[in-house]
């Protein structure tokens, strides 16, 4: 009684609320419970004769959620049928809808976490948050937490409310299951929350203008959390265009965009940071959502100079333009820009992360070094010039020693780049690389994105003269040509003749090729006449294979003559030339031997090593070609066909022949035509020649040829072509011990550093699994692939490159294969 007399106002509400709960708990009247909830409405200040502000303070801060609770309690259809029309339910709403949002929101969750599934009450709930949502009332949620608060328990508030904020959808997909409403989906709930956090943004900076004090903390906290769940795309798909949009004329809206990153938790920092550098449509947005947000907080800067550009490398080329555009945007960022820079090269010159880095990634560090280049001038170059030009040598060496052809031309690159911008007095450095969509990319990163403003670079170029456009259609069209009075094109009549077809001529040499093998050795070590040396090379694969004893009594002699052979007149095609007449050697009198024994004899170039390695290779394929003629078809230079009328082409032959069939009526289903004749495979009686001399020495390192060592480009060949020949080896004798030995020299290698090298052997491991009998794999060779089978697991799992992740499984799927066609199933 005490307390009731020094603060009457308090027992008065505390009273009302509780006869109010008495009524709801005892009475099954209809109008009672009407009338008594709308007794209780005047304390949200929604009816006529509101309470007065203190009431409604102790009413929201004390008893509302109490009285929340026993609405849930009493909810039930009869309880809700006690009046006609939906009024009780309405009005039993409208508490929810109406009163402090926070309080109905955590009172809504909780009877939905609570109630019995499925239920009446359970889908009642659900129905009602649904409303809750549409109303708008997330806004105000938010906006409650943004005003500052000193009560002890209010942190303990905001940490329930964030989880139950930011977990809604998983809440309520666990508890309605099948039943789930449209507006609980992620896709849906989560742009919806985004304006919701639009609107209480509107309302803290409202309120700064009005010169009171705001918090942006737990709307941060909401929208980290947010983004730490991977809902990025949905929440920042809808902030981002509108803040770019507010902040674009508002500095206050900037502040407050600056200070809502900056609130974000380190913990959540990365996940923000990523969205909006994704969804920024450039580094200008990025300027005016970040500030020098990366100058005032370590995480922040580690995450946008570290992490985007070193640790991951999944994002497109304008995310990274916006990336380090905003670095370069401001003086104070600057700085990061150009240690970026020195990380990066240093990066991209290492030996070590070429050879284990994806290839994607290193792509993407090279545009990332190409846009850092084009946002910086030549007086901050200058200052650390030198650093920059020792990290390029070593990266460019580093490249070019390679086995990769994609990595060697990434190198020359970003050499001829980097070196111009870096050191632009200096000599110039050219290289000679094959140009594609990915070339002309990286090249065009080395300028900045032009701004199109003026009217001729914001479409294409209009021709000047429209005029001639007429006369040009009349001409193409063969109609006449109006020419100008006094003209002198009337005495020019040559131009009306049609220029003569020469396109199918060939060039008449005064030298003619040799017509004996002999003659063609002789011709092409000792020959001064270039014109007859050109012809005996051009002559020489069809002379061989027209003449296979004169082939076979020099063939060794040949076959060495063509390996030393070099270009002297640039010859076109000269590397094929040759290349297809060692082959016509090695198959018309195998010299795989003598080919062998060479690759790994002393006073070779590398070039001249992989040549063999080549020529082996097509060699073993042509003797394994079911149906082999003595002339494989022609593959040099395409030259002018024959004329349709010529002996050589007879088409009025084919014409007759298909009308034939097309009017023969056949009874018999079979085969129309005959079937290729039989022929035994030539590769079986040579394989092991072609096979164990390259397998056997690979591991003695000679003075200038080491493939263990610096000559990883060639050991990459040589795996490709031992793979290749076990491949081409199927149904031969031989084909069991050298898929043994070809395992034992994976084995051996199966941790090398190389891409290539690491690719070669997962396709060797193929080769042989589809070469060797099955029956004889699991008999002669069953620890070998238990061993194999464990390496291509890892390698699946944890190697770098995805080429050699999918080369493990195509390898392991052919291992299941294999146990399942030998194995028997298991009994069920």
């Amino acid at each position: 009684m005490k307390s009731r007399g020094m603060d009457p106002v308090l027992s008065t509400v505390r009273l009302t609320v509780r006869e109010a709960v008495h009524t709801l708990s005892s009475s099954e009247d209809g109008g009672c419970i009407f009338s008594t909830l709308g007794s209780l409405k005047r304390y949200l200040g929604e009816t006529e004769n509101p309470a007065l502000p203190e009431e409604q303070e102790e009413f929201a801060r004390i008893h509302f959620s109490t009285f929340l609770r026993c609405l849930v309690g009493k909810l039930s259809p009869d309880w809700l049928e006690l009046l006609p029309d939906g009024q009780l339910e309405e009005l039993w709403a409208s508490f929810f809808l109406e009163g402090p949002a926070d309080q109905a929101f955590l009172v809504l969750m909780e009877a939905i976490e609570g109630a019995a599934s499925p239920s009446f009450r359970l889908m009642k709930m659900a129905r009602l948050l649904a409303r809750f949502l549409s109303a708008g009332r997330m806004a105000a949620v938010m906006e409650g937490q943004c005003r500052q608060q000193t009560e002890p328990a209010f942190s303990l508030l905001q940490e329930t409310l964030l989880s139950k904020v930011v977990g809604l959808p998983d809440h309520l997909g666990n508890r309605l299951q099948r039943e789930n409403l449209a507006g609980f989906f992620p896709q849906n709930y989560f742009p919806l929350l985004g304006e919701e956090l639009l609107q209480a943004l509107q309302v803290v900076v409202e309120s700064l203008r009005g010169g009171l004090d705001c918090s942006v903390s737990f709307l941060s906290q909401v929208l980290g959390k947010a983004c730490v769940h991977g809902r990025q795309k949905e929440l920042l798909g809808v902030l981002v265009p509108r803040l770019t949009a507010l902040t674009q004329g508002s500095c206050l809206w900037q502040r407050v965009c600056w200070r809502l990153v900056e609130r974000v938790p380190d913990r959540a920092m990365e996940a923000v940071l990523t969205g909006l550098v994704e969804a920024a449509s450039g580094p200008e947005v990025l300027s005016w959502l970040l500030g020098n947000l990366v100058m005032k907080s370590k995480k922040a800067q580690f995450v946008m100079t570290q992490k985007l550009l070193f640790l991951q490398y999944r994002y497109t080329t304008p995310v990274l333009r916006s990336l380090l555009g905003y670095l370069a945007m401001d003086s104070q960022r600057r700085p990061l820009l150009i240690q970026a820079l020195k990380e990066l090269l240093e990066t991209w010159g290492s030996s070590s992360a070429i050879r284990r880095a994806p290839l994607a990634q290193q792509h993407y560090i090279s545009k990332a070094i190409l846009v850092c280049l084009a946002h910086l001038g030549e007086a901050e170059l200058q200052d650390c010039r030198d650093e920059l030009l020792a990290s390029l040598m070593a990266g460019v060496q580093s490249h070019l020693d390679s086995s990769l052809p994609a990595v060697r031309r990434l190198g020359m690159i970003v050499a001829e780049v980097a070196s111009a911008q870096i050191h632009p007095e200096g000599p110039p450095l050219r290289f000679q690389y094959e140009e594609d969509e990915l070339t002309r990319e990286l090249l065009a990163l080395a300028t900045p994105q032009p701004a199109a403003d003026s009217p001729s670079e914001a479409g294409p170029p209009v021709a000047p003269l429209t005029a001639e456009t007429p006369n040009e259609e009349m001409v193409s069209s063969g109609g006449p040509q109006a020419q100008p009075e006094g003209s002198d094109s009337e005495l020019d009549s040559d131009d009306e003749f049609v220029p003569y077809d020469m396109s199918g001529d060939t060039e008449l040499r005064s030298s003619k090729a040799p017509v004996y093998v002999r003659d063609c050795m002789e011709a092409l070590t000792t020959s001064e006449n270039w014109e007859r040396w050109e012809a005996t090379l051009r002559a020489l694969e069809g002379l061989i294979f027209r003449s296979p004893a004169a082939t076979q009594e020099v063939s060794v002699e040949l076959a060495k003559v063509l390996l030393h052979l070099e270009e002297k007149t640039g010859v076109a095609g000269f590397e094929g030339l040759r290349q297809r007449a060692l082959v016509a050697v090695t198959v018309t009198d195998p010299v795989a031997e003598y080919l062998t024994t060479q690759f790994y004899a002393l006073n070779y170039s590398l070039r001249q090593r992989m040549d063999i390695l080549d020529v082996l290779t097509l060699a073993a394929q042509e003797l394994s070609r079911p149906g082999r003629r003595q002339k494989p078809p022609q593959r040099g230079p395409p030259g002018p066909g024959p004329q349709p009328g010529s002996p050589a082409t007879p088409a009025w032959r084919a014409v007759v022949e298909e009308r034939i069939r097309s009017k023969t009526r056949r009874v018999s289903k079979g085969s129309a035509g005959q079937g290729p004749a039989a022929d035994p495979n030539k590769f079986n009686s040579v394989a092991g020649y072609f096979f164990f001399p390259l397998i056997q020495l690979f591991d003695r390192p000679l003075v200038t040829f080491d493939l263990l060592g610096d000559d990883q480009l060639v050991l990459g060949r040589l795996v490709h072509t031992l793979g290749a020949l076990m491949y081409l080896s199927v149904n031969t004798m031989v084909a069991v011990p050298m898929g043994k030995a070809l395992l034992e020299f994976v084995w051996a290698l199966r941790f090398h550093g190389d891409i290539y090298v690491r690719q070669g052997l997962l396709s060797a491991v193929s080769s042989v699994l589809l070469s060797v009998p099955a029956e004889r794999l699991l008999a002669d060779l069953p620890d070998e692939l238990l061993e194999a089978q464990s390496w291509l697991a890892d390698v699946a799992q944890k190697d770098p490159d995805e080429d050699c992740r999918t080369l493990a499984i195509k390898a392991l799927l052919l291992l299941e294969k294999l146990r399942d066609k030998l194995l028997p199933p298991p009994p069920p």
